[in-house]
Formats: structure tokens, C-alpha cells, sequence
């Protein structure tokens, strides 16, 4: 190799380590200017050395675009220093509906919980909440709160306070598990909504009921005509008995309270047995010892006309002593003939007066004097009881006469009179 050759060898290679100083001399003088910084970029540890003047040139250089609800610390124009701590923290929208009412806002809080805290809204016990309040905070974060309010519930009259959020009765009720049979009535319409200040539901409890009672029905009384009996008496043949009947009534109850009572209908569990009474039909028997024929014109009294009945009749004449035994008491006595206005002659007991104008018979009230009796009459004789009349009643006899003359004759009087038998 020439000395020439050799000399610029040397000068080149006396170039590249110049030039190789020169550059270590500028990394070294570089290095020397950077800082270490240490980053909190949305939860996640970054640490770096940057020669970057400001905290936004260093997010800048980290590909961090800063949003203008983003929370930077220290703020984004602030220098770098050796050691700086940067932390970003990216906002997200939320959207916020309480009972309807929605507001929109950018937060950097976590959960919804912190979120609810920084708009200053309450939550308590019986208030809903969707999502759950520790629920991370995602971008668009919507959050839906019901208030609770108190509702009145009077339920079948019995009235207590539950807190709901329900909107209206009817999901109130399906909230409440509060079952309605087909009966009961919620007052007002059940779409209708709850408010705070109108959250009463009232429920009436309708109920109806069978109600059985058991009453007692009368007997009947029968009378039947017994021939064998004389004509006023009476026998009981058959003593009644009262019989059961069921009725039944349909009662409707609100809220426990009787409101309506309604007659269903009755059945006769028991039927009544009839009383039976046999009631005297024959006429009785009497004797007499001699008829004087007489033409009677006239009554003092009206008497029965029973169908005529020939009887066999026989009555003592003449005004015989008064008997020594026999019920005695005093009555009103009067007279009449077979030939008075509007009568037939024919006594209650179906006696032909006319046939028989001398006989002795008396018309009596039974309930007196039997009739068919026997009697005795002061100033008259013995007699039957075989007569009625309207207006012979209690302690009043009427005398049967053979003539209108004697019925005048003997007039009204007071007698002594005795029933023989």
C-alpha cells in the first residue's frame, strides 16, 4: 500500500470517530433532558421517560385523546417534572330516569351507586333500581329509578300502610299478592294510576252465604159431622201436631257487615198432622106426654132454620115441681112461637115446633147449656134444650109457647133454672 493510500485511511477513519462521538455526545446530552413519568391512563400503570415539556404532549405521545368532561391531574398544560404522576380518567355519559323524569349527564364515577351520589340523589329502602347500585358504569349508562311511596290499602274494613312503586292499582294488587274473588269490588278503576299524593286502594270483601232455619208450621183443624154425637157437642179425635219447615235465605255480607237478606225458598222437612174434630150432627130425643093443638101466629124471637127433621118428641105438660138436684143458676128468659117472622119451626136440633106446638123446648147459647139437655125452668116446667137463637147468649133462655098470647103473656122475666142432665 502507497503512503497516500495509508494517510487517507487514517483521516477516514479519524471522521467516523468523530462522527460516532458526536452522536453518543447528542443521545447522552437527549437522555439527559428526559423525565420519568408514571401514568394512571383509565386504570391502567404506565411508566416511561419522555422529554415532552407538557402533561398533554405526554398523553398526546401516548395516543390519549383528552375529551372535555375527561378528568386530567395535573391539567394537560402543565409542565413535566422528573417523577411527574399523570392519571386520565375518561368520562362516560349516563342517563338518569327517576319516576319518568330523565337528565343526562358525563361522569367518571365508577357505579352507579357513586353516580347517584355525585347528582345528589337519594335512594331508599323500598325504591327500585335498575341496574343494582354497584353496577360498573359502561359508556351510554342508562339508570331507571322508581320512587316508593306509602299506599293506603282498606282491605274488607281493615286498613294498613305498605310502600310501593307500583304505577297503578291493578299492579299494585298483583305486587302485593293481594287475590280479588269474583264477589269483592276495588273501588274505582283499577287502571287508574298512584300518585303520592292519591295512593289509596279500597277493597270491599263480598261474601254471600246460605243461612237454613228451621220454623214450626201450624196444623190444620178438620171438623167432620159425627151422627152418633148430638148436635152441639164436639170430640177430639185427633190432637194436632206441628210440623218443621226449612227455609232457606241467601244473605250477602260487605266487609263482614250484613247488606241484603233474600228469601231462596222453604221445604217441609216435617209435615203438621191435622187436628180432627168430630162435631155432633144428631138430633136428640124427646118425650112428650101430651100435644094440646094450638094455631100460633106470631114469634117473640128469630130462630135457626135448619132443614126439617122429623124427631120423636115427647115433652110433659104442665108446670111440674122444681127437681131437687141439677146445676141451678138464674137467667134472662123471654118467649117465642114456631109462627114468628122469618122462621121455619124447625129448631137447631131439628125440632118441628109446628108439629109439635105444646112441646117444652127452650132455645140456649151452648156454651151455657148444652143442647139435648134436660131442664127445669121456674114458671115453665121441664123442658129440653133443643134451640138456639142470635141473640140468646150467656145467661139468656127463650120459651117455646103454643100461641102468640102466651108468648106476650109471659113476657121478659128473670127465672131459676136447672140443668138436670
Amino acid at each position: 500500500m502507497s503512503q497516500k493510500n495509508t494517510k487517507f485511511m487514517r483521516i477516514g477513519i479519524l471522521f467516523m470517530a468523530m462522527a460516532l462521538f458526536v452522536a453518543t455526545t447528542s443521545l447522552v446530552l437527549i437522555d439527559g433532558k428526559k423525565k420519568n413519568v408514571s401514568m394512571d391512563l383509565n386504570g391502567k400503570q404506565i411508566e416511561l421517560r419522555t422529554a415532552a415539556a407538557t402533561v398533554g404532549e405526554v398523553l398526546a405521545a401516548n395516543d390519549v385523546k383528552v375529551a372535555k368532561h375527561d378528568i386530567v391531574e395535573p391539567a394537560v398544560n402543565t409542565p413535566v417534572e422528573n417523577d411527574t404522576a399523570i392519571k386520565w380518567q375518561k368520562a362516560k355519559q349516563v342517563m338518569i330516569d327517576v319516576d319518568g323524569k330523565t337528565q343526562e349527564l358525563w361522569t367518571t364515577d365508577a357505579t352507579v351507586n357513586d353516580v347517584l351520589k355525585t347528582a345528589g340523589i337519594e335512594i331508599t329502602t323500598h325504591d327500585e333500581i335498575e341496574p343494582a347500585l354497584e353496577t360498573k358504569i359502561t359508556d351510554n349508562q342508562p339508570i331507571a329509578i322508581a320512587k316508593a311511596f306509602p299506599v293506603t290499602v282498606k282491605d274488607g274494613g281493615k286498613e294498613s300502610t305498605v310502600w310501593s312503586t307500583q304505577t297503578t292499582v291493578r299492579k299494585f294488587l298483583t305486587d302485593q299478592n293481594i287475590r280479588l274473588s269474583n264477589l269483592d269490588k276495588v273501588e274505582g278503576d283499577t287502571s287508574a294510576k298512584l300518585t303520592a299524593s292519591n295512593a289509596v286502594v279500597n277493597i270491599a270483601r263480598v261474601e254471600k252465604i246460605t243461612d237454613v232455619v228451621v220454623e214450626s208450621a201450624d196444623f190444620k183443624t178438620k171438623r167432620k159431622t159425627d151422627m152418633t154425637m148430638l148436635k152441639g157437642e164436639e170430640k177430639v179425635v185427633t190432637n194436632g201436631k206441628k210440623g218443621k219447615l226449612q227455609k232457606k235465605f241467601q244473605i250477602t255480607k260487605k266487609n263482614g257487615k250484613i247488606v241484603s237478606r233474600e228469601f231462596v225458598g222453604k221445604t217441609m222437612v216435617e209435615e203438621p198432622t191435622a187436628k180432627v174434630v168430630h162435631v155432633g150432627a144428631k138430633a136428640p130425643k124427646v118425650e112428650i106426654a101430651a100435644a094440646a093443638p094450638a094455631k100460633a101466629t106470631t114469634s117473640a124471637s128469630a130462630k135457626s132454620s135448619s132443614t126439617p127433621a122429623k124427631a120423636q118428641v115427647a115433652v110433659s105438660r104442665g108446670n111440674s115441681g122444681e127437681p131437687s138436684g141439677g146445676k141451678e143458676f138464674y137467667a134472662n128468659a123471654s118467649a117465642y112461637t114456631a109462627y114468628c117472622n122469618g122462621c121455619s119451626g124447625i129448631t137447631a136440633t131439628g125440632v118441628n115446633l109446628r108439629a109439635n106446638p105444646g112441646m117444652k123446648l127452650i132455645a140456649v147459647d151452648p156454651r151455657v147449656i148444652p143442647l139435648g139437655s134436660k131442664v127445669w125452668v121456674e114458671g115453665y116446667g121441664y123442658a129440653i134444650a133443643g134451640d138456639t137463637g142470635g141473640a140468646i147468649k150467656g145467661n139468656r133462655i127463650d120459651l117455646h109457647m103454643p100461641t102468640k098470647e102466651a108468648a106476650y103473656a109471659f113476657g121478659r122475666r128473670q127465672v131459676k133454672i136447672k140443668v138436670i142432665n
